[in-house]
């Protein structure tokens, strides 16, 4: 199992920031949307 995932981010070394900033992406808007109501 820690093989394949090691193998897996072995050949996605090029995407893997890119996943990474889009997670966060994903996570900044997220919470942004849980917080917009209670700014109203």
């Amino acid at each position: 199992m820690i093989k394949d995932v090691k193998a897996v981010i072995a050949r996605s070394q090029g995407t893997l920031l890119q996943d990474a900033l889009g997670a966060v992406a994903l996570m900044v808007i997220l919470l942004g949307s849980l917080h917009l109501p209670s700014l109203m």
